[in-house]
């Protein structure tokens, strides 16, 4: 019978740390799963915890020290060294505690904003290089922590962070008019090959929007990391949404969204409300920009027929 080996697992974050003695890597697998709360199907990596290796190999597994600490990292999680805060040889001593008690200390784990707030630290004109998930992830840390982190007031943090907002909310403005005079001039192409065409059916309306190529999907729930991150956002995440977010939204229905968020009933039946209003807001400034279209074309035609007569007669 194989020995046991005693050792230790953690999580990604490090903020989940057991001890364990198992007689394989394939068990270790299996209870660290259990452990750290994952289902034992899942498919997950082992690596060592203090430098990242990936271990796959029983003999190599064998070879290691008793107590070698893992970590577990499942689908799109990645190995990161821990942050050392202390600046000193301070951390040494609290390395020491912390392997002894096997109690992990948070504050010693990178958090996703830390480096994005020390980039914004040296150089606050960074914030125009930020992709929007980075600047969602900076007004989503908790204000207190940002502002220590910064070396700022709490006061000064949250405004900071309000300024993120409002560079996301423009950007989304953007991106929301950029898309609008897209579906204008698909509308238009629409209605050219109609003329032309007048026996070949339609298909589709105007308010109908192509998924992107080449987007990066969520598989669990159908939709983009992103869109994700906005719909659990602090405000209005319906006017950040594209389009075709909101429509997928609003196909899903209560049930599907709650399971998708996590949310309770009334909250997500709120949100859905406000999707549902800002979509068709949307699509109304779709078909007012059409009846201009349309207007303006009319009044060309009736113009023209006009001026034909006072030509023949001269």
């Amino acid at each position: 019978m194989t020995d046991r080996k005693p050792c230790k697992v953690c999580n990604f974050t490090r903020q989940k740390s057991y001890g364990l003695v198992v007689p394989s890597l394939d068990e270790l697998k299996i209870k660290g799963c259990e452990f750290l709360g994952l289902s034992p199907s899942d498919q997950v990596t082992v690596v060592l915890e203090d430098d990242g290796t990936i271990v796959e190999d029983q003999a190599y597994f064998l070879c290691l020290p008793l107590n070698t600490k893992f970590m577990l990292l499942h689908e799109k999680e990645s190995w990161s060294p821990v942050r050392r805060l202390d600046g000193g040889t301070a951390w040494m001593a609290r390395e020491s505690v912390l392997l002894e008690a096997d109690v992990v200390d948070t504050s010693s784990a990178v958090a996703p904003w830390w480096d994005l707030a020390q980039q914004l630290k040296q150089d606050l004109a960074s914030i125009i290089l930020m992709s929007e998930a980075e600047l969602q992830t900076l007004v989503d840390a908790p204000c207190s922590e940002l502002a220590s982190a910064l070396g700022f007031q709490e006061k000064k943090a949250e405004d900071l962070q309000e300024t993120l907002q409002r560079v996301l909310d423009r950007r989304e403005e953007e991106r929301q008019s950029k898309e609008l005079l897209q579906l204008y001039l698909k509308a238009v192409e629409k209605e050219d090959r109609q003329q032309e065409e007048p026996s070949q059916p339609s298909q589709g309306g105007a308010g109908d929007v192509d998924m992107p190529d080449g987007v990066e999907v969520d598989s669990a729930s159908g939709f983009m990391p992103r869109t994700l991150m906005v719909l659990k956002g602090k405000t209005s995440p319906e006017t950040r949404l594209s389009t075709h977010d909101l429509q997928m939204v609003v196909t899903r229905g209560v049930e599907a969204m709650e399971q998708v968020l996590g949310w309770d009933r009334t909250r997500t039946s709120a949100l859905l409300q406000a999707c549902e209003t800002e979509l068709t807001r949307r699509l109304q400034q779709v078909q007012a920009v059409q009846s201009i279209r349309s207007n303006t074309q009319l009044n060309s035609s009736q113009q023209e027929g006009k001026e034909t007569p006072a030509q023949d007669s001269n």
